[in-house]
């Protein structure tokens, strides 16, 4: 099977180089209705989907699920606000790689203590993280250069007609690897930061009860 490794390096390389998070100051600072939510996040993300055109990015069914399992506080008057969006949005990337559970655990702590709140919020949490993803895009991209460069070298001795399939394999395995051990590495960072806002909570009620009426 005769495959073009080029092109194929050239056309992941290229998907890496078009991946950009949605700035805040693109996010409407005006409330929305859902309808309205649904076609930002639509025209936003709609280059990340395998499909684009075919895969929802989010439906009403997804936004009301979120809000019934307590990912998304509740819309005023049926509108949602900025930070709504924004954390649709943390939803959105988290949804393919962690639990309910672990989402609820992540963003659960950030909407009590930011969510709606003055001085220091939501939107200063949102930009700090997502700041970070030129730096780590590019350094993405090299890995998937070296792994690419690696799996070019297995399988030497496989028959020359089944080598290109089989290489194309070994790569897809180091990248899944990858994913597997980092997915391990994110439940255990998860369960730290339970553990973390557990205690916090432990403290805030200690203070609470050290306050004096």
């Amino acid at each position: 099977m005769t495959i073009d490794k080029a092109d194929l390096l050239n056309s992941i390389l290229e998907s890496l180089d078009r991946i950009h998070h949605i700035k805040l100051e693109d996010v409407p600072n005006i409330d929305l209705y859902m309808d309205q939510v649904t076609t930002f996040m639509e025209k936003q993300l709609k280059n990340t989907a395998r499909y684009p055109g075919e895969d929802k990015i989010l439906t009403k069914t997804m936004i009301n699920n979120y809000a019934k399992n307590n990912l998304l506080p509740p819309p005023v008057k049926k509108k949602y606000s900025r930070e709504h969006v924004l954390l649709l949005i943390f939803i959105y990337y988290y949804k393919g790689i962690l639990t309910i559970n672990d989402i609820q655990t992540l963003l659960n702590p950030l909407t009590e203590r930011f969510f709606h709140k003055d001085g220091f919020d939501l939107g200063d949490v949102y930009s700090e993280v997502f700041g970070l993803e030129e730096k780590h895009v590019d350094m993405l991209k090299e890995d998937v250069v070296r792994k690419f460069q690696e799996s070019k070298g297995t399988f030497e001795d496989a028959p020359e007609e089944e080598k290109g399939l089989l290489q194309l394999f070994s790569f897809i395995c180091m990248l899944s690897f990858d994913v597997y051990i980092k997915k391990l590495i994110i439940e255990k960072v998860v369960d730290c930061f339970s553990a973390a806002t557990d205690e916090g909570h432990k403290e805030g009620k200690k203070n609470k009860g050290d306050k004096p009426e």
